[in-house]
């Protein structure tokens, strides 16, 4: 794959320089020690644009006026999807069974919002939608659920609503059963429950202008999302979550993720036994 001139015969000199665009656009952080897996996942986009070397496609995103569309390619390319149902439950159920009934007596005729983010292909919001489908809050409250990814391609996997086995591993069968029916070796989603997700968006969340409609959200699942993200990239996404959430405001992030270190606008409770970042009123 590599040869001595750098990654797949391209001048790679300027990786470190790309690297860091990536980081100041996207929020994701590649170490140094990581600066070939991250010369390995563009390289395809750069040879495809017919480029020799790293540098002209870092100019081509920095300064082409067509970089809003090649800056989708690469948020696919750097795209982790892996993910399945009934991830990290205890969060999600103390949504459903503690967070929405709160929200719910004074939600005042107005609808309690969810945001996924980032959202994969769509395992994460469906699963909030089957925990609260199962307690009957849609027929009790308005509920929107919105999924957002940076990858274009992610949410075109969402829209799908066809999964792998793989993906429904940690689902309990009774769920599978009320939710799932084969098609080949993929299994299909209930379109009934596919439809309790309001939309489905390519967002990236270090830009604000794409994310703030979504981030006044009553409650933001953003997990691990930010074990990819440089320190900073963090900060700067939770202080505006901090700006846009109303209060009291409940953040989830991944159970390996913390923000004692980076914000004082959330604090961290147990709720029903899940571990939640709460905004509250000052």
């Amino acid at each position: 794959m590599r040869s001595q001139d750098g990654n797949l015969g391209l001048s790679d000199a300027a990786v470190p320089l790309l690297r860091n665009l990536v980081r100041e656009r996207s929020g994701i952080h590649f170490e140094d020690s990581q600066l070939d897996l991250f010369a390995d996942r563009l390289a395809p986009l750069v040879i495809e644009h017919g480029f020799e070397s790293f540098l002209d496609y870092y100019y081509l995103l920095k300064y082409d006026e067509a970089a809003a569309v090649e800056w989708h390619r690469v948020m696919d390319a750097l795209a982790v999807p892996e993910t399945y149902f009934w991830r990290e439950i205890d969060q999600i159920r103390a949504v459903a069974d503690v967070i929405v009934p709160l929200l719910a007596q004074n939600a005042g005729g107005r609808a309690v919002r969810i945001w996924s983010v980032p959202c994969a292909g769509g395992e994460e919001p469906l699963t909030i939608a089957m925990m609260l489908d199962q307690a009957g809050w849609f027929d009790r409250v308005r509920i929107e659920i919105h999924a957002s990814d940076a990858s274009p391609a992610a949410i075109a996997r969402a829209k799908e609503a066809r999964y792998r086995e793989r993906a429904l591993r940690n689902l309990p069968m009774p769920l599978r059963e009320r939710y799932f029916r084969r098609d080949g070796e993929t299994w299909r989603i209930d379109r009934r429950l596919w439809s309790r997700v309001t939309s489905w968006s390519v967002v990236n969340l270090m830009a604000p202008e794409q994310a703030a409609p979504l981030g006044s959200a009553d409650i933001i699942f953003c997990r691990n999302l930010f074990i990819y993200f440089s320190e900073a990239g963090i900060r700067t996404v939770v202080e505006r979550l901090g700006d846009w959430m109303p209060s009291p405001g409940y953040l989830c992030v991944g159970a390996s993720e913390s923000l004692l270190r980076v914000t004082t606008r959330f604090a961290l409770e147990d709720i029903n036994g899940a571990f939640i970042y709460v905004k509250r009123r000052p």
